[in-house]
């Protein structure tokens, strides 16, 4: 008997199977057509059975060949680039990375597509970072790139898409590339991504984050869809010689008795209600009931709104505004980003200090002509929420100032990034700054909780 494979919309198909248990324990029959059915991600372990049996089988699933692929410059790799190559091709080439941004990913990806010859497929957050992937490869292969997202649609051998377009695509694509690069992939345990991984046939898959954990456990959904962590290198270890030496100073400022009053007044109205309701925030659902909860009373509404009221105080209070604008005097000769939690905050930033706001309602060309001033010294400093946490590439920033935030490790750790990235002389800055005797207070220590932040790594003050 021969075995025939087929693609079918993310899955792999095979009207027959033999009898084995291995084989069968990896589909399901599908009893409205009457054929065996598996997610198409366990196409490799498949073939491998079927070729360890010494079974004939017929391969109509796959529509890719090996890709002649070279380095159109050589790159000699650092040594934490080298030994993340080598654990990865060890592991059969599949697996997850984890390095500190600006220690190299996408190169890293670029050595491992130039080793695998295969055609590829990578998947980015961000329209501006598929455009910055497009450019890396074009550049080191040789090749043309294509794009797939923000209104292009080209796919090539090689070619760059978001997530949100993956999510889309893959049921029509996921058996034309050989090799799938998830860069930041601790986006792909979101329930919308899954399938980009889970309905592709890639027998070679390699994932690249600055920070893998994540706090609903999500990183054993990476593990499953992409292999496992193979390797790890800390940002201490590559400070001072890879990446700019850092220094981290934290400041906590007191809101004025006005602000103290107000703030005080909204956070009681708000623990209480959530008191009387029973509603606690260590379990999943309890952000999700409290929302529910306080839309159904006036008392509810109350709420909320007092939730809402004594967070916009503490992230925006007086004090933090002179201190930024210390801080953006001591600096005047540096490269300035200042990060905000919301667009209200970094709105109101861009109306005193009459500068740009950078966000995600910021156009693609006007966020370019921004990032490109901000490069050239015309922009002396950033003003931006969310969009630079991840991924673009902003090597003239010497200083960062975290306003305000979320209590995610991630994040924190991610805007430290962008300051880290290596230049002759240059010492990185980050400034913490948050509201004394209010909520924000332990937000920010959550959120220290990290290697990079300990006295060993960068100097903490």
């Amino acid at each position: 008997m021969v075995t025939e494979l087929h693609f079918d919309c993310g899955t792999l198909v095979a009207p027959s199977l033999p009898e084995d248990g291995a084989l069968r324990a990896l589909f399901q029959r599908d009893t409205r057509t009457g054929v065996y059915r598996a997610a198409a991600r366990h196409y490799r372990q498949v073939v491998l059975r079927l070729r360890e049996l010494g079974l004939a089988y017929e391969d109509r699933a796959k529509r890719f060949e090996p890709l002649e692929v070279e380095l159109a410059t050589p790159i000699e790799p650092f040594p934490h680039q080298k030994a993340a190559l080598e654990a990865w091709n060890r592991a059969g080439g599949q697996g997850l990375v984890e390095l500190p941004t600006g220690a190299g990913k996408t190169l890293l990806a670029v050595l491992a597509i130039a080793r695998v010859k295969r055609p590829t497929l990578v998947v980015v957050p961000t329209l501006d970072l598929m455009t910055q992937w497009q450019g890396v490869l074009s550049r080191h292969l040789g090749m043309p790139v294509g794009m797939l997202g923000g209104g292009v649609s080209d796919r090539q051998p090689l070619t760059v898409t978001t997530y949100d377009s993956a999510a889309m695509q893959t049921e029509f694509h996921g058996n034309r590339f050989g090799f799938l690069i998830c860069d930041e992939c601790h986006h792909l345990p979101a329930p919308s991504y899954r399938f980009i991984a889970e309905g592709s046939l890639a027998p070679y898959r390699l994932g690249l984050t600055a920070t893998l954990e994540r706090t609903d456990g999500g990183e054993r959904v990476c593990e499953e869809l992409l292999g496992p962590l193979v390797h790890r290198t800390d940002i201490r270890e590559l400070q001072g010689r890879y990446l700019a030496p850092y220094e981290v100073r934290h400041i906590e400022v007191p809101l004025t008795p006005e602000e103290q009053a107000r703030h005080d007044e909204a956070r009681a109205r708000y623990l209480s209600f959530i008191r009387q309701r029973g509603i606690r925030f260590d379990v999943p659902e309890g952000w999700a009931r409290f929302l529910a909860e306080s839309q159904r009373t006036d008392e509810g509404r109350a709420a909320y709104r007092g939730y809402r009221e004594q967070r916009r105080i503490a992230l925006t209070s007086s004090a933090k505004l002179d201190v930024l604008w210390r801080i953006l005097l001591e600096h005047r000769e540096d490269r300035v980003i200042v990060f905000t939690d919301d667009n209200e905050t970094v709105y109101t930033l861009a109306r005193r200090l009459l500068l740009p706001a950078l966000t995600h309602h910021t156009p693609v060309p006007e966020r370019k002509a921004l990032l490109a001033a901000f490069a050239s010294g015309e922009l002396p400093v950033l003003l931006t929420s969310r969009v630079l946490n991840e991924g673009v590439d902003v090597p003239e920033a010497r200083v960062g100032v975290v306003l305000s935030g979320s209590g995610s490790v991630r994040e924190h750790v991610q805007r430290l990034g962008r300051i880290l990235r290596q230049r002759p002389g240059k010492r990185a800055l980050l400034y913490e700054v948050c509201s004394a005797q209010t909520a924000e207070a332990s937000i920010s220590e959550r959120r220290r909780q990290h290697r990079a932040y300990q006295e060993e790594g960068g100097e903490a003050c």
